[in-house]
């Protein structure tokens, strides 16, 4: 963990230092990179533990304050929009063509989305454009033109032939309101973590109400993909701390790190990682992203599940289980999750685990002679307890067994849910579900065309593509029907 602290304070005091940081040319960035690290590292006291919270190793905003809970956004929503009739909306609704735009604008409150995105001295009476305008711009964008630049869509949204468009955005149909690529980039700028969150919450709200995922989320998924950035692959200044490298890019949030062994691609890349919680219908398989968290691309994907449970639970999101690959199964194996936050977290096995003495993965017995596999009783403080199946006495060492077993959690067949449970391979197989849901952001909502840089701003442009994911889920207007390979109706328990 040092070197990520040392990542860490570097970044930390190039950003207070030298707030102008992206006008300087490269050369100057060099220079400072590389003085800011060296000082930062003789003056790092190796022989003390580091006790910085988590989000701070690892780059990533602590959990907001402000967060309109799940359960209360309908008391919000209605406290704000009582007795209102928005006429924007009514006027904007016979201007849309576009039949998807047309119901995703009829599920949107530009008073609610004005609300949420409110910030520090905006006062709506001195604005002639608002948060509404430029949320509904960025949505607009991830809908529809994911791989247009913001410069080329900025200026097909300027167009007043373009009435569509402008009437989903609400932008006038006569004036020549238009909105900059510079006032977009802002907008993202102005975004807060609680702001993301809290619109997150509303487009959850949204999809709860129309019915179309079932609700508590039984089991969800955790995983992440790779966001490469367009910025110098070389770094500006290296240190070894150990026998770990820390490395100052000229965005100094980015970070190296392993690429997933996909397409013709190098195996490394410079940027960040996705890391992100996804709720699984269990009758159809279908994956819908709840939160994410942005981070760079260096750290390793077990340090953000815990966080994310935290922001789900902030959010007020109640989940039973969590199904992840064999990245997780240190998480799987760690208790922790499970005691704080009622989630049970199951990874695929580690083939590397000795299975216990009389077990075979999916059966448990209680010496070598016995024969009759025993019966799942439930989680002790320290394992698993089984008890004997044998209620006519037939078995011949009766006499001398006292028929029950405790087994010991590990990373293998014995996780947090053992596999004698039925239905635990089912729920790990769910979680190949959620690359579809990564799919749909990277190619259908345009995070693998993104061109911005900042981690702040690919935090922003992520959110918005979750809404609209969200938003497409209820409009329905890209499904096909196919048949899912899931059996509906799991017997899966605990």
């Amino acid at each position: 963990m040092h070197e990520k602290n040392i990542k860490q304070q570097t970044v930390k005091q190039l950003k207070k230092n030298f707030p102008h940081w992206k006008q300087l040319t490269k050369k100057e960035k060099k220079k400072l990179a590389r003085e800011v690290l060296e000082e930062v590292f003789h003056q790092y006291k190796f022989d003390e533990d580091v006790n910085e919270p988590l989000h701070v190793l690892t780059g990533t905003p602590a959990i907001p304050e402000g967060v309109i809970p799940l359960d209360r956004m309908e008391q919000f929503i209605t406290g704000i929009t009582r007795g209102l009739f928005d006429m924007n909306m009514k006027r904007s609704q016979v201007y849309i063509k576009d039949d998807e735009l047309k119901a995703i604008d009829a599920l949107l409150s530009d008073t609610v989305i004005n609300t949420l995105l409110s910030y520090k001295g905006y006062t709506p009476s001195m604005h002639t454009l608002h948060p509404y305008h430029f949320f509904r711009a960025e949505l607009l964008k991830s809908l529809k033109y994911p791989e247009m630049s913001y410069r080329r869509y900025c200026n097909l949204l300027n167009n007043l032939e373009k009435k569509t468009e402008r009437a989903f955005v609400h932008l006038s149909l006569r004036k020549k309101e238009k909105i900059s690529h510079s006032q977009l980039s802002q907008f993202r700028g102005r975004l807060t973590f609680t702001h993301m969150v809290n619109m997150t919450i509303y487009a959850l709200h949204l999809l709860i109400q129309s019915g179309k995922i079932p609700y508590p989320f039984t089991i969800c998924g955790v995983d992440s993909t790779d966001c490469a950035v367009p910025c110098n692959a070389h770094p500006l200044a290296t240190i070894t701390v150990g026998d770990r490298k820390v490395r100052i890019y000229s965005d100094p949030d980015v970070d190296c790190g392993p690429r997933r062994s996909k397409r013709n691609k190098s195996a490394f890349f410079v940027g960040y990682r996705i890391h992100s919680l996804a709720a699984i219908d269990p009758e159809t398989g279908n994956a819908i992203t709840v939160c994410s968290l942005v981070a760079p691309a260096n750290h390793h994907d077990t340090l953000f599940i815990s966080q994310l449970v935290s922001l789900s639970k902030v959010m007020g999101l109640d989940m039973k289980i969590i199904t992840a690959d064999e990245a997780y199964r240190d998480v799987a194996q760690n208790e922790s999750i499970q005691k704080d936050n009622s989630i049970h977290v199951i990874a695929s096995p580690d083939p590397h685990v000795k299975a216990p003495e009389h077990t075979d993965g999916k059966n448990v017995y209680m010496n070598e002679w016995c024969d009759i596999p025993m019966k799942y009783a439930g989680r002790t403080d320290t394992g698993h307890e089984f008890a004997c199946c044998d209620h006519d006495n037939t078995c011949l060492h009766a006499s001398l067994c006292n028929k029950c077993r405790e087994i010991p959690l590990d990373a293998g067949h014995f996780g947090q849910i053992p596999d004698t449970v039925p239905d635990v391979e089912k729920v790990r197989n769910m979680r190949k579900h959620m690359e579809r849901a990564y799919n749909l952001l990277k190619h259908r909502e345009g995070i693998e065309h993104i061109r911005i840089t900042s981690q702040q701003g690919v935090m922003a442009v992520t959110t918005i593509a979750q809404i609209a994911e969200l938003l497409l889920e209820i409009a329905g207007t890209r499904k096909t029907e196919k048949k899912e390979d899931i059996q509906p109706g799991l017997a899966f328990g605990t």
